[in-house]
């Protein structure tokens, strides 16, 4: 969904650039010049897709990996004497682009919807998902699983369970804290289903927690998100949560 940022209202007029000059910027540029002339946010966990032309995908990752040489070189790494590290920056760009981070430059995922012609209005559930993200504050991985309910109505949108995990991964995969991503994912499955309820738990492992600062390797995270009749009808949200139990 796009967001606007209010702190770019607020900045002093911009240069107004043609295309020529604007062909000589790197693409990292030229796509923060486009989303803030458009007035959107780019967050960590924003998708900026339709701000990316084509071929430009390419460029970026040719920055992230001249930027990430510059890292290994901070670090005081030999990347030239050390077999192990003279292709970092390279395969260290391809991930964040082309995988860890991909839902950021990707278009939202092609999902077919079908009329919900059997008018079905009992409770659905998928899951659990398997999810991998990462942490914005530390950039580190986040591990865990989703469940999805989906309460439907006759005026529902019905999509395959294969588009649930689809649509999970195109969120998923940002940098971002899992309490905003559980809501961005809500957000994407309210608009496309448009169902009666909808609840989404999440519970993940963060590296954060387990691979710095406490080192603790047993903690994980549990959140949730209930919408429509699973926040107004507390049965159906037992049901929801006790089928949940069922599933460990």
């Amino acid at each position: 969904m796009a967001q606007t940022d209010p702190d770019l209202r607020n900045r002093p007029p911009r240069l107004i650039l043609g295309e020529d000059d604007l062909s000589r910027l790197p693409a990292s540029e030229r796509i923060r010049y486009r989303l803030v002339g458009a007035d959107r946010r780019y967050h960590a966990n924003d998708n900026i897709a339709e701000f990316i032309r084509e071929g430009e995908l390419k460029e970026l990752r040719a920055e992230v990996q001249a930027k990430m040489a510059d890292v290994l070189k901070a670090l005081v790494i030999d990347t030239e004497s050390d077999h192990n590290t003279q292709e970092t920056a390279k395969r260290v760009a391809k991930m964040f682009i082309e995988e860890v981070f991909r839902g950021r430059y990707q278009p939202m995922p092609e999902v077919t919807e079908f009329p919900n012609i059997s008018r079905l209005n009992e409770l659905m559930i998928v899951g659990p998902i398997t999810v991998r993200s990462a942490c914005s504050h530390h950039m580190c991985p986040i591990l865990g699983k989703i469940w999805i309910g989906v309460l439907p109505n006759e005026h529902s949108n019905l999509i395959g369970l294969s588009k649930y995990a689809r649509i999970a991964d195109w969120i998923m995969t940002r940098p971002q804290i899992q309490e905003e991503a559980v809501i961005m994912l809500a957000d994407a499955l309210q608009e496309r289903v448009k169902p009666d309820g909808l609840a989404i738990v999440m519970e993940a492992d963060h590296f954060c927690m387990q691979w710095r600062g406490v080192k603790d390797n047993d903690s994980a995270m549990t959140n949730s998100v209930m919408r429509g009749a699973f926040l107004k009808n507390p049965d159906l949200r037992r049901e929801f949560l006790s089928l949940l139990s069922k599933k460990d």
